[in-house]
């Protein structure tokens, strides 16, 4: 069994980022200490996982992206979760159109195209689950190899955590208070309780505080 790790950055008042998904007050407040740590922190992952929403924001971004994150998040395979699939999804919204999932419609015969890079092949053979989330994720858990690290929105990790399938988390606290925002623990039917296990400061102020449940 592998565990499944939440990494998220947080304000202050416990929002994972603005009201319509503002998130430049992760980068204003970091520096290179916490860059350096959320890059081993990604680069630790045998999967990573995702939100439908999510994956089509970001999958026309990182096949050309600059700098540390870039390696990880190309070379590390991607797994998305949908609860609809993308049949509403216009295949001009990222680079290699999320329709090109292979594992999710190759009886639909996409195919990415001949001249694609090894980063785009990447981010288009990202497995899908289009069922049960909690089923989905214990299939990947019972696999072997290294943890998986869920990255997104407030949507897909109030998700997991009602769910109940998160292992550990790691939550980055910036020091910035938003006033207002989504958060993730909203809504909880019963109390979360966990366990600190380690914290890390760095020098602009950002505390990653690493819970297990």
């Amino acid at each position: 069994m592998r565990k499944l790790i939440m990494k998220m950055s947080m304000s202050l008042d416990g929002f994972v980022s603005g009201a319509n998904g503002e998130n430049d007050w992760v980068f204003k407040t970091g520096d290179e200490e916490s860059k350096a740590w959320s890059v081993a922190a990604i680069s630790e992952a045998g999967l990573i996982i995702m939100g439908r929403k999510t994956f089509e924001m970001i999958s026309s971004y990182w096949p050309t992206a600059p700098g540390p994150f870039a390696a990880p998040m190309n070379e590390i395979p991607k797994v998305l979760f949908t609860k609809r699939g993308f049949e509403d999804t216009d295949p001009g919204d990222t680079a290699i159109g999320v329709k090109s999932a292979r594992s999710y419609n190759a009886a639909k015969g996409v195919r990415l195209n001949a001249g694609a890079s090894a980063a785009e092949v990447s981010w288009g053979n990202a497995q899908v689950f289009d069922g049960d989330l909690t089923e989905g994720i214990n299939e990947l858990k019972a696999g072997s190899g290294k943890p998986i690290v869920a990255i997104g929105g407030a949507g897909f990790m109030q998700s997991l955590i009602a769910a109940g399938l998160i292992d550990e988390y790691r939550l980055a606290i910036h020091p910035v208070a938003l006033g207002s925002g989504l958060p993730i623990f909203s809504g909880l039917a019963v109390p979360a309780y966990l366990k600190l296990v380690d914290i890390k400061t760095f020098p602009k102020g950002t505390v990653v505080h690493t819970y297990r449940s």
